[in-house]
C-alpha cells in the first residue's frame, strides 16, 4: 500500500452500555465471551491499521467497556457520551492519527478483509477522495460499515458541526457538504445489503449469537463470505431480525 509506513492509521470504534433498544448489548456474551471482545480481536486483525482504540464514556456504567479493553489489551479513551464526534476527535488525537477508520461495537461479525480493502483504497486515492466508506451505496451487509477519512476532515467536522445528530453521529457533516469533501465508495461484487449482521434488538444479538456459535469454535478468523454460506445452508435464520428497521439519524 502506497505510502503505509509513513501513516499511522488508527481504527476507533465507538462503544457505551447505554442502548435504546438493547441495552447492554456490546457485553452480552456468546460462548461465554462478550460481543466486544469479539469486535476486538477481529479488527486487531486488520493488516493495514496500526492501532485500535475503544471510545468510550465518562459515565460509570462504561467502567464495564473499560475493564473490557484492559483485559483485551486494548487501547482506550473517554469521553462525551452524547458528543460521539468530540469522543473520536479525543481518541484520534490520543493516538496522533493520520488516517481515521471508524466503525461501531455493536458489529461483532465486521471482517477485517472488509475493513482493510477500504483503508487501501483510501490511502490509494486520498489525493482526490476526502471519505472512503461501503455505506455511500449499500452493497455489504450491515454489520460491515467502514468509513475512512483523514484526521484533517475530522477535526474540521469537530470544529465547525453545530448540529445534534452531526455530534452524535460524527461523520454527517462530511455527506452534507458535498461542495467541500469527496466521496468515494467501495461495493461488495454481489448486493448482499438485506443482511442485517448488527445488534441492536433481541432478534439481531440471536441471529448473531448462532452465527458466532456456529462458525466461530472451528474458524475464530471466519469470513464475510463464511457467514453468507452458513446462512444459505440456514436460510430461516435471516427471517430472524428481517423486519427490524434501521434507526434514522437522529432518532
Amino acid at each position: 500500500m502506497r505510502g503505509e509506513v509513513l501513516l499511522n492509521i488508527v481504527i476507533i470504534t465507538q462503544a457505551r452500555m447505554s442502548s435504546t433498544r438493547l441495552p447492554g448489548k456490546v457485553l452480552k456474551e456468546v460462548l461465554g465471551q462478550p460481543l466486544l471482545v469479539y469486535h476486538i480481536e477481529r479488527l486487531k486483525r486488520v493488516p493495514s491499521a496500526t492501532q485500535v482504540v475503544v471510545a468510550t464514556t465518562t459515565n460509570p456504567a462504561d467502567d464495564a467497556i473499560v475493564r473490557v479493553c484492559e483485559a483485551s489489551g486494548c487501547a482506550y479513551v473517554r469521553g462525551s457520551e452524547e458528543d460521539v464526534l468530540s469522543r473520536y476527535h479525543l481518541a484520534a488525537r490520543a493516538y496522533s492519527a493520520d488516517i481515521v477508520v471508524r466503525v461501531t461495537s455493536d458489529c461483532p461479525l465486521i471482517d477485517p478483509a472488509v475493513v482493510d480493502r477500504i483503508i487501501r483504497y483510501y490511502v490509494e486515492h486520498r489525493e482526490r477522495m476526502d471519505y472512503v466508506a461501503n455505506t455511500v451505496e449499500r452493497t455489504y451487509p450491515r454489520g460491515m460499515d467502514t468509513e475512512v477519512f483523514s484526521f484533517q476532515a475530522l477535526e474540521e467536522a469537530h470544529r465547525e458541526a453545530k448540529l445534534g445528530y452531526e455530534r452524535e453521529h460524527v461523520t454527517p457533516f462530511f455527506y452534507t457538504h458535498p461542495e467541500r469533501y469527496r466521496m468515494g465508495n467501495v461495493a461488495y461484487h454481489t448486493d448482499v445489503s438485506h443482511h442485517r449482521w448488527t445488534v441492536d434488538t433481541p432478534e439481531d444479538f440471536e441471529l448473531i449469537r448462532r452465527i458466532i456459535e456456529a462458525l466461530y469454535p472451528e474458524k475464530q478468523d471466519f469470513t464475510l463470505e463464511d457467514v453468507l454460506a452458513l446462512l444459505d445452508q440456514h436460510p430461516e435464520w435471516t427471517a430472524l431480525n428481517a423486519h427490524v428497521l434501521q434507526k434514522r439519524l437522529g432518532e
